[in-house]
């Protein structure tokens, strides 16, 4: 069974964590209604993508 030869230190335990961190995913506005959406989704209070209606909602 592999085993290490030396203890890692605090410094590369910690360097190698460092992108395990989670992140708060970017939210843009939506051109039509300006409600928050998530980039490259379509637009749940309005039904519109890029402009185009996708879901017919009670509005439309």
């Amino acid at each position: 069974m592999a085993v290490p030869k030396k203890k890692k230190s605090r410094s590369r335990r910690d360097n190698r964590r460092s992108h395990d961190s989670i992140k708060m995913p970017s939210v843009s506005k939506c051109p039509q209604c300006h409600e928050p959406v998530l980039p490259h989704h379509v637009c749940l209070e309005c039904g519109t993508y890029k402009g185009k209606t996708i879901i017919k909602t009670k509005e439309s």
